[in-house]
């Protein structure tokens, strides 16, 4: 890899959130593409919601937790700069969907049903499609199948306007060929270090230069406002351990829900397909009908040599390799003429002729898997789990605005509130409104802490959302207001960091002296170290600063000598005593450059593509800072 590939981990992480379909609909929000609430972009004539904003920023909170488990911290999307990108990348999406439509990109009913038959979520715990799961998802959020396929169908468009660029790059062998020899050309370098100590001893710093910088720098000594308060956090999450789930509740739920227990019936079936399409002439579609009549007689004549028939007639390229197996499905997730042919037929038995948009299939059954539907003991805890959860959401909406009604109402306690609750009222430590940390500090709750109405006015904070079903409100305890701390605290520190600074300076200034006499070839004692062979991407053992200076000299006479300050004090001398140029370039890894160098094309092309079409479509943001989207 090219250290400038290395470098280019954001272009990745782009990649990786725009291309990999956004297939997280759970809550639906994602694909039922509202104007509801206030206006946070505009794509062309469409809206982008706070409601649609809020989504997208679940989804990726979502994504994150799942990624880092406990490592995650919420705060990391409190930040004005993370929202702001959950926005940029929101509006992306708009963009490139609209743009897919525009410009007339169409996706096949057969590529529909097998990208949704991919789905984790709609697949039963033996990895096979179940239809009903996904109709009682729909049916849950009150959602219809049509909706659903439309947000698909938007998702395909937008992977295939982003594959047009990022597989379109261009590089050519020449570019490849002189990037490898810079990446490959290996320099004989030996290093030898001024070190600071000496200059130390050197340095002398007396009183009024401290008290000048002190005075100077005023802002480096500033203590930010803090505080310290009680809180109360209410949550969904707290009250499941106040909720209690029955054996009735869990049958209920069992009987009502089957379709989440089991899978529905799967079919295995074969087929050869004669293709011909819709909106072809009669003629043609004459011509298809008469072959597959032919075959058809030939499957009837020699039933047990549909698998090598397939192999020969059929025009299905996705299966008449496989002798048109096309392996188990449910029922739906064909096109319905071929769909209700299958579902009923026996097994072995072959069907007559059947139309579909794709020609006309000769189809046999292979096999027939029934529904199964998992026994209540094996799923006995899921449910109690799932209904102690739904409980504890019921009753957390039911709750809330009881919750911050008290803590508005009884502005001088968070005891009542918390009773109501069932929780404890906590103390935090000091808190600095510039430094959002572990739960609850988050942006917001920091907002609340620092109010005029917490700190001037002693009254409780609002109770604010900090996350989905979460609430926290607080109460001051202790203030401290912004101040400079004095010269005899900070004194002893400005006087090491002027000291260094000056020894810094004489090191630097030595170090330069001695790089301009070798330079013009005097002799100087520097005590080198042992010559190493580095590259650009493998210089371990010498300084990347120091690495980058020894690869911008340039000459034939040796040896050449190069230096820089050493930013942990001193400085740095570099003797350059051989350059090898490679040889002969390596035919794979010229493939591997080229590869490398189309990617960063097209990263370059499709962010050139986004600027013309955010220009065209009249992109707007609304500017905001970390108060206005929460």
């Amino acid at each position: 890899m090219f250290n400038f590939v290395h470098e280019k981990r954001r272009f990745v992480q782009i990649v990786l959130v725009i291309i990999i379909l956004p297939f997280t609909f759970w809550g639906m929000d994602s694909f039922n593409q509202s104007s509801e609430g206030d206006s946070m972009a505009t794509v062309g004539n469409e809206k982008i919601s706070q409601q649609d904003f809020d989504s997208e920023l679940r989804q990726q909170q979502d994504g994150m937790r799942e990624a880092m488990g406990n490592a995650y911290n919420p705060a990391m999307f409190d930040t004005p700069e993370r929202k702001r990108e959950v926005l940029e990348n929101l509006v992306e999406k708009r963009l490139l969907i609209l743009q897919g439509r525009s410009a007339g990109l169409t996706v096949s009913d057969k590529y529909l049903a097998q990208t949704i038959m991919g789905f984790k979520e709609l697949q039963s715990s033996d990895g096979k499609y179940d239809k009903k799961l996904l109709e009682a998802l729909l049916r849950n959020q009150n959602r219809s199948v049509i909706a659903f396929e439309a947000h698909v169908v938007d998702q395909l468009r937008m992977r295939q306007m982003t594959e047009i660029y990022f597989q379109n790059g261009y590089a050519s062998h020449e570019v490849a060929d002189n990037l490898m020899r810079l990446n490959e050309q290996q320099r004989v370098v030996s290093v030898a270090q001024i070190d600071l100590a000496p200059f130390l001893a050197q340095a002398k710093i007396d009183d009024s230069a401290v008290k000048n910088y002190y005075e100077l720098n005023q802002n480096e000594f500033q203590i930010d406002e803090q505080a310290r308060v009680e809180y109360v956090t209410f949550s969904a999450e707290a009250l499941q351990s106040q909720v209690v789930v029955d054996e009735i509740d869990i049958e209920k739920y069992y009987t009502e829900h089957q379709p989440e227990f089991g899978t529905q019936e799967q079919r295995q079936a074969t087929h050869i397909l004669i293709s011909v399409m819709p909106e072809s002439s009669s003629e043609v579609k004459q011509a298809a009908k008469a072959k597959a009549e032919q075959v058809l007689q030939l499957v009837k004549q020699s039933p047990t040599k549909f698998a090598s028939l397939a192999q020969e007639y059929s025009q299905d390229p996705g299966s008449a390799a496989k002798g048109g197996d096309l392996g188990m499905f449910g029922r739906g997730m064909m096109v319905k003429p071929f769909d209700d042919s299958v579902f009923n037929l026996k097994v072995g038995e072959i069907s007559d002729l059947v139309l579909s948009d794709f020609g006309y299939h000769i189809i046999k059954l292979l096999a027939v898997s029934p529904a199964k539907i998992s026994p209540l003991h094996e799923v006995r805890n899921d449910i109690a789990q799932k209904i102690k959860l739904q409980k504890a959401n019921d009753k957390f909406a039911e709750l809330a605005e009881k919750f911050s009604d008290m803590v508005y109402e009884q502005s001088d306690t968070l005891k009542s509130a918390a009773e109501m609750v069932k929780v404890p009222v906590q103390q935090s430590a000091w808190l600095n409104k510039k430094q959002p940390g572990l739960a609850p500090w988050t942006d917001k709750a920091l907002q609340a802490v620092f109010s005029e109405d917490v700190l001037k006015n002693k009254r409780n904070s609002a109770a604010v959302e900090i996350a989905p079903n979460t609430l926290v409100a607080v109460r001051l305890l202790e203030h401290k207001p912004a101040s400079i701390r004095p010269l005899a605290e900070v004194g002893g520190g400005v006087y090491q960091k002027l000291l260094r600074q000056q020894a810094v300076e004489l090191a630097t200034k030595q170090g330069q002296m001695l790089l301009e006499k070798l330079q013009h070839g005097e002799q100087v004692n520097m005590g080198w170290m042992t010559p190493v062979t580095v590259t650009r991407a493998n210089h371990a053992g010498i300084n990347n600063n120091l690495a980058r200076q020894v690869f911008q000299v340039s000459g034939n006479k040796f040896p050449i000598y190069t230096g820089i300050e050493n930013t942990q004090g001193g400085y740095m001398l570099a003797r350059v005593d051989e350059i090898k140029d490679v040889p002969a370039i390596d035919s794979a890894k010229r493939d591997e450059s080229l590869q490398q160098i189309r990617q960063l094309t097209g990263d370059a092309l499709y962010r050139a593509y986004l600027a013309d079409s955010k220009k065209k479509l009249d992109v707007t943001m609304k500017d905001f800072d970390a108060s206005e989207i929460q």
